[in-house]
């Protein structure tokens, strides 16, 4: 197998154990079926290791949190979910950052990937919900740059947090850390299964060692 391949299946497999850990802490419906969800047995964190990566699970978290706004503000107006200037505004600002603090960008703009493929997971879930249950729909409409002020806040200190962390996310115990810091996060935030899923999503490459990408052309 090539590194490149052995590098997702071991990330397929991160995501898989992160997701049913934290999955399975979410409450069922009453209609769904009292079936025990599949042990998943991971290396002992320390606590060291789940004190360090849990700033990143909860700025994570608050990153998410901003996802139900610019959805509410997107709702109804034709704007699409993806935005690809803004995101790419967002991955080249963080990888700047995180070269100027010494981090890796690359692997960086890898996290932030993940962040806002995550927020997006969200907005498409709301979108959902809402078109289903028009009740649902909030009240008011945020101001969309209000919300970006703030998502640039958090981006801020999650590429702080990431430059921060570095040992924890190279340790052989980084998913069982980041899992346990994650779970900790969805019970104090009390998570709904989108926002679960999409915590799991924004995390995935917290894990492991900076990517190997090809470099660009000149």
């Amino acid at each position: 197998m090539v590194p490149h391949a052995r590098t997702s299946l071991r990330r397929l497999l991160i995501t898989g154990a992160a997701a049913t850990a934290l999955l399975a802490a979410v409450p069922a419906p009453a209609s769904a079926s009292a079936a025990p969800a599949p042990a998943v047995t991971l290396p002992a964190a320390t606590p060291r290791e789940a004190d360090t990566l849990r700033p990143l699970a909860a700025l994570s978290a608050r990153r998410l949190a901003t996802a139900d706004l610019v959805a509410a503000a997107k709702w109804g107006t034709g704007s699409p979910v993806d935005d690809p200037a803004r995101e790419q505004q967002v991955l080249d600002a963080v990888a700047r950052q995180a070269t100027e603090l010494g981090a890796d960008p690359r692997w960086t703009a890898r996290i932030f990937r993940d962040q806002i493929e995550a927020n997006k997971t969200v907005q498409r879930g709301l979108h959902r919900r809402w078109a289903a249950d028009p009740a649902q729909v909030p009240g008011e409409r945020p101001d969309l740059g209000e919300v970006r002020k703030e998502i640039n806040r958090v981006n801020d200190a999650l590429v702080r947090a990431i430059a921060a962390s570095g040992a924890a996310r190279t340790s052989p115990r980084c998913v069982p850390s980041l899992v346990g810091a994650a779970a900790d996060v969805r019970r104090e935030k009390r998570l709904d299964t989108l926002h679960t899923v999409a915590l799991v999503r924004s995390v995935r490459s917290v894990c492991g060692g900076p990517v190997s990408w090809p470099a660009q052309a000149s």
